[in-house]
């Protein structure tokens, strides 16, 4: 009977027979591009969201007035759906693969 040899040898022991890799960061060009269109969803959304105050007459502070501009629909229903838009893309942009 012949002997058996093993294929590995102390000398190559430790050392990678893989060439390293260059890029080792998870994030690719695509994701960055994602991330940078859902962040621009949130800053439209939230600024969306600004406008006087329930209070605010012509830029100042009246307590005898009432502003109904604070339930338009551009702040109350368009504004929060770009905000979460942005969020779902943001996620989108962290999960995409390379």
């Amino acid at each position: 009977m012949s002997k058996k040899t093993n294929k590995f040898s102390a000398a190559e022991f430790g050392t990678d027979t893989k060439a390293p890799q260059e890029n080792t960061f998870y994030f690719g060009q695509q994701n960055f591009k994602w991330m940078l269109i859902g962040l621009a969803f949130i800053v439209v959304g939230f600024l969306l969201m600004m406008g006087a105050d329930a209070n605010t007459v012509d830029g100042k502070y009246d307590p005898n007035s009432w502003n109904d501009g604070i339930f338009s629909i551009r702040r109350i229903r368009i504004a929060p759906l770009f905000v979460v838009i942005g969020f779902v893309i943001e996620v989108y942009a962290i999960l995409k693969r390379k």
